[in-house]
């Protein structure tokens, strides 16, 4: 007796195994239903490559695009790209998306005949990515997040007549910051500006390297860069306490605390990427008769509170009309 009931105990949960089996399988198939699978490589999480990411998904679902999203974070490393984007070939992606420079140049190294579609980056062509901002060449293409420098330089004099000299925190690591940097050297004296820069390689030398740099400058510019990005409330703390303003390149590090820009989304950017992997993958469109894209809309964006701490009147012609974040 006891016997048969062991027996029917051992039969249930054999049955009840391949139930969760069952499910566990089924719950596989669910995501492969989808038209195409698409792989994500991002080179580290903070909120501008966050949004580049999210707008591109949000963007996909918004065009009708039914893919299966495999998405990969190297945590900064940029050895980690390389792996996870081999990981995503070895898979058969149909199609790669590389966030950031060194994400973007590992994706090309490794993706084959597989279509490499990237953001957040400056100068595809100085990185190497692409032949060309229109005729790109090869499998890869993709959204720039190269900021209307000259235009942001601007607003510094607009903000306060006698700043003379900006200061640029940038990861020298990074091709990306070196490219604005010398960007910005070169624009700056036709504004009336002259630049102080400080490299470093290290998160950890951000809050030395900004006491340094804040003593020196009557305000910062900050960079579309990923190491100072990751930072950007200890950068905006400092020019809270130093009692500096700051225009950056973009608008998540006004939402950080930086003072404000003329700047792109990256949600947008993101989106607008989504709309390039819908030709490649849907219309059948040539990765190569897609050129590179810039920033449609740019937005003119204050931090709310960092005015307010800084003593700023509102009430300029340039900080009126702004977008407010950060209240």
């Amino acid at each position: 007796m006891k016997k048969s009931i062991i027996n029917k105990l051992v039969l249930l949960v054999l049955v009840g195994s391949i139930l969760l089996t069952g499910c566990s399988i089924g719950g596989a198939r669910a995501t492969n239903d989808a038209d195409y699978t698409i792989g994500i490589v991002q080179l580290a999480e903070h909120p501008a490559l966050d949004d580049a990411r999210i707008g591109f998904e949000e963007g996909l679902k918004e065009l009708g695009v039914n893919a299966n999203i495999i998405y990969q974070n190297a945590g900064g490393e940029i050895p980690n790209t390389i792996t996870m984007a081999e990981k995503l070939v070895d898979d058969g992606v149909d199609l790669i998306y590389a966030i950031a420079t060194s994400a973007a140049q590992s994706a090309k190294q490794v993706a084959g005949e597989i279509p490499v579609l990237f953001s957040a980056v400056t100068n595809p062509v100085e990185a190497e990515i692409v032949d060309d901002w229109v005729k790109v060449g090869g499998n890869a293409t993709g959204t720039s997040d190269m900021a209307p420098t000259s235009d942001q330089l601007k607003m510094f004099k607009e903000l306060d007549p006698s700043i003379e000299t900006i200061g640029i925190i940038y990861n020298t690591s990074e091709p990306n910051s070196q490219v604005q940097v010398d960007e910005v050297l070169e624009l700056a004296p036709a504004e009336g500006l002259k630049v102080e820069t400080v490299g470093i390689n290290n998160i950890n030398d951000i809050a030395q390297a900004m006491d340094s740099l804040l003593n020196k400058v009557d305000a910062l510019y900050a960079l579309s860069d990923n190491m100072v990005a990751s930072s950007v409330e200890l950068v905006a703390h400092k020019l809270i306490e130093y009692n500096k303003i700051s225009i950056c390149a973009e608008e998540s590090q006004v939402g950080g605390g930086l003072l404000i820009t003329k700047g792109l989304s990256y949600y947008e950017l993101g989106k607008q990427t989504a709309e390039m992997a819908k030709k490649i993958l849907v219309d059948k469109v040539a990765v190569s008769d897609i050129p590179v894209g810039l920033a449609e809309n740019l937005t003119i964006t204050v931090n709310e509170n960092t005015m307010k701490a800084l003593g700023l009147d509102e009430s300029s012609p340039l900080l009126k009309d702004a977008v407010k974040v950060g209240n």
